[in-house]
């Protein structure tokens, strides 16, 4: 049976987002919607994001990583820096990561520039994943072409033997960033499309200046 997605609609009611209501700073503000989302149910992870980058053959990719860390300087994950996603932004670390929770009907998108994290950042956060995790990073040259699965199992069966008895190291490409906001997006879902947005812009005073959108 043939749909037409032109009828697919939804009604956003469950919030608004006023100027008065806002932080003044948006690290803030995100780690307010983070809790409200992260305590709510019906979302298995919160900390879900897709993070856009441009590769280079000049086309943005988009894909869904895991925040595992934010803070005042701004948003932290980790992944292969050889794969297609670390090339990308260590040729270029302009990105753009956004959350979209409908169970509250909210959306934050983030414009950034990317750094690598410190190595004993990435010691520490690989040392305390699970062995499977850590082997299966191991394992993987991500992005390159495999001829099968069984490439993948064999790899990691190897290292499983190898490490039987001691804790592997993190490798050298792998390894975590950290994406600093030059503004960062609040959108929050209203009835007939007249979504409520606020933009926050960092100034060249390294202060925060907000405005509303319209949706």
């Amino acid at each position: 049976m043939k749909q037409n997605l032109h009828d697919y609609r939804k009604s956003y009611e469950k919030a608004a987002l006023v100027r008065d209501n806002l932080d003044e700073n948006p690290l803030q503000q995100f780690r307010k919607w983070f809790h409200e989302v992260d305590d709510s149910d019906g979302i298995d992870e919160a900390n879900a994001m897709s993070i856009s980058t441009i590769g280079k053959d000049g086309f943005p990719k988009t894909r869904v990583v895991l925040l595992k860390s934010y803070n005042e300087e701004g948003f932290v994950f980790y992944t292969n820096y050889d794969s297609e996603k670390g090339k990308a932004i260590l040729a270029n670390p302009n990105v753009c990561l956004s959350f979209f929770w409908p169970i509250t009907e909210r959306q934050v998108i983030i414009k950034g520039r990317t750094e690598k994290v410190p190595a004993e950042v990435s010691d520490n956060y690989f040392s305390s994943r699970p062995l499977g995790s850590q082997l299966g990073a191991m394992a993987s040259n991500q992005s390159r072409v495999i001829e099968n699965r069984q490439v993948l199992e064999d790899e990691l069966s190897a290292l499983e033997e190898k490490y039987r008895n001691q804790e592997p190291k993190r490798p050298e490409n792998w390894g975590g960033f950290l994406v600093r906001p030059i503004s960062i997006e609040f959108w929050q879902g209203r009835p007939n499309r007249l979504h409520d947005r606020f933009l926050f812009s960092l100034t060249d005073d390294y202060d925060w200046k907000i405005e509303r959108l319209a949706p």
